[in-house]
């Protein structure tokens, strides 16, 4: 069904008819101007990620159910990052003629799956045309009580640095994606050149095999890489290891979600806490399937895991004291400590060389990696 046969507030009602608010806060959601949201003894967390297709996410690669998963994921980490519950989302598209009504269905299928993962209400947004693909603008609302907010400013010397999960998987799936796009491609090329030449010549038989052979062009094989492409394309909030750290009763110092990569958020920690840091290679964690993708591609998986981005995994800081706590909970890694400014920020190798941490993350007003 074209978009335009049911219109902004028609595909609105459709896609949000059924949704039924779960937190107290959501006094009123999708319907009005405005939601309303009530919050008398907390403070409120607010977040807002745009992402574009072309910049963003490639649609060969990631469907459209997947893609909004992953938009409201991205956004619920971040409150997370904060310490905090997320409670509200509301939902912004700029859609161009070629998305259907079930595409956006697709899309808010995968969007309230995230959602109801963590119990966050959808309560508003906007829709309008595009004339360049589509945009997605996710804004999440969360609360924390004051005492309880992290910032990224709170480290101190002697903290320990510590990490969730592991690094560089979701970059390595992107990497893997990209290959298999580049060659899937490249033969799509050199079947329409050959054809092309053939329908010149007015050779018919060579015509019909090579239009046979189009039709039947491998997919790819990507057994023993899932776990790479579930990275890349179904990204996780970690409010597992914010409960696990509550129920422990740690209150980090200071925290961050991995978006664009270990280096460039360590980096940002200790700029705005005014400290340095030592991190160690050996402790970074890195899974099985990462380390043999890169090797395949012929990158250092160390880079991949300081610089690769989209892991959403949490990085935070804890006093010193916490070290036996950190150790007894499931999927924290200790990485390294937070030193005196006057040291800098290093990554020690593992043959115990020093060298400067450098943000080569992803920066999207460049295009390209810092």
């Amino acid at each position: 069904m074209e978009i335009a046969k049911l219109g902004e507030f028609g595909l609105i009602e459709r896609l949000t008819k059924d949704i039924q608010a779960k937190n107290e806060s959501t006094k009123y959601g999708v319907g009005d101007d405005c939601a309303v949201l009530s919050y008398p003894d907390t403070q409120v967390l607010v977040t807002t990620d745009l992402l574009m297709e072309g910049v963003h996410f490639d649609l060969t690669y990631i469907d459209l159910e997947h893609m909004g998963y992953k938009s409201a994921m991205v956004n619920i980490s971040d409150v997370f990052a904060m310490n905090g519950t997320p409670r509200q989302i509301t939902v912004s598209l700029a859609i161009s003629k070629r998305f259907t009504v079930e595409d956006m269905e697709q899309f808010y299928s995968g969007l309230r799956r995230a959602c109801e993962k963590w119990n966050v209400d959808i309560v508003g947004g906007d829709t309008t045309s595009s004339y360049t693909g589509l945009a997605i603008s996710i804004t999440c609302i969360g609360e924390c009580r004051k005492e309880d907010i992290v910032y990224r400013n709170g480290a101190r010397d002697t903290d320990l640095i510590c990490v969730s999960g592991d690094l560089g998987a979701a970059y390595m799936g992107l990497q893997l994606l990209e290959r298999e796009k580049s060659v899937y491609y490249a033969q799509v090329e050199e079947l329409q050149r050959k054809m092309k030449e053939a329908k010149a010549a007015g050779d018919e038989k060579q015509l019909s095999v090579l239009s046979s052979q189009m039709s039947t062009i491998a997919t790819p094989d990507f057994a023993g890489k899932e776990y790479l492409l579930q990275r890349q394309l179904q990204t996780e909030a970690r409010g597992d290891i914010i409960n696990r750290l509550r129920e422990a009763g740690i209150h980090p110092t200071a925290m961050m979600d991995i978006s664009d990569g270990l280096s460039s958020e360590l980096m940002h920690i200790c700029k705005q806490s005014g400290v340095g840091c030592r991190i160690f290679e050996k402790n970074i964690p890195i899974d099985y399937q990462t380390a043999v993708m890169a090797e395949e591609l012929n990158m250092n998986v160390t880079t991949c895991a300081l610089n690769g981005g989209e892991d959403y995994e949490l990085l935070f800081t804890v006093p010193i004291g916490d070290h036996e706590k950190i150790e007894q909970i499931e999927d924290v890694h200790l990485i390294g400590h937070i030193t005196d400014q006057k040291y800098g920020q290093l990554l020690v190798t593992r043959d115990n060389q020093e060298f400067e941490l450098m943000a080569q993350g992803w920066n999207p007003l460049k295009g390209k990696s810092e």
